[in-house]
Protein backbone atom coordinates (compact mmCIF):
# COMPACT_ATOMS: atom_id res chain seq x y z
CA UNK A 1 0.00 0.00 0.00
CA UNK A 2 1.19 3.49 -0.82
CA UNK A 3 0.87 6.59 1.22
CA UNK A 4 -1.83 9.21 0.79
CA UNK A 5 -0.78 11.86 -1.71
CA UNK A 6 -2.02 15.32 -2.56
CA UNK A 7 -4.73 14.20 -5.04
CA UNK A 8 -6.18 11.84 -2.46
CA UNK A 9 -6.26 14.59 0.17
CA UNK A 10 -8.10 16.88 -2.25
CA UNK A 11 -10.65 14.15 -2.94
CA UNK A 12 -11.19 13.56 0.78
CA UNK A 13 -11.61 17.31 1.39
CA UNK A 14 -14.12 17.53 -1.47
CA UNK A 15 -16.13 14.62 -0.07
CA UNK A 16 -16.16 16.15 3.42
CA UNK A 17 -17.43 19.43 1.95
CA UNK A 18 -20.18 17.57 0.11
CA UNK A 19 -21.25 15.59 3.16
CA UNK A 20 -21.12 18.27 5.86
CA UNK A 21 -21.42 21.50 3.90
CA UNK A 22 -19.39 24.68 4.18
CA UNK A 23 -21.07 26.02 7.32
CA UNK A 24 -20.19 23.12 9.62
CA UNK A 25 -16.64 22.63 8.34
CA UNK A 26 -14.96 25.43 10.39
CA UNK A 27 -16.72 24.20 13.53
CA UNK A 28 -15.52 20.65 12.90
CA UNK A 29 -11.96 21.86 12.20
CA UNK A 30 -11.91 23.78 15.50
CA UNK A 31 -13.10 20.70 17.36
CA UNK A 32 -10.49 18.52 15.67
CA UNK A 33 -7.74 21.04 16.46
CA UNK A 34 -8.80 21.24 20.09
CA UNK A 35 -8.83 17.45 20.35
CA UNK A 36 -5.34 17.16 18.88
CA UNK A 37 -4.07 19.93 21.17
CA UNK A 38 -5.54 18.21 24.25
CA UNK A 39 -4.04 14.88 23.19
CA UNK A 40 -0.58 16.42 22.75
CA UNK A 41 -0.86 18.19 26.11
CA UNK A 42 -1.86 14.97 27.88
CA UNK A 43 0.95 13.06 26.16
CA UNK A 44 3.46 15.73 27.21
CA UNK A 45 2.21 15.68 30.81
CA UNK A 46 2.43 11.89 30.87
CA UNK A 47 6.05 11.87 29.65
CA UNK A 48 7.02 14.61 32.15
CA UNK A 49 5.57 12.58 35.03
CA UNK A 50 7.79 9.56 34.45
Amino acid sequence: MGSIGFPELLLILFLVLLIFGGKRLPEMARGLGAGIRDFKRALHEHTQGE
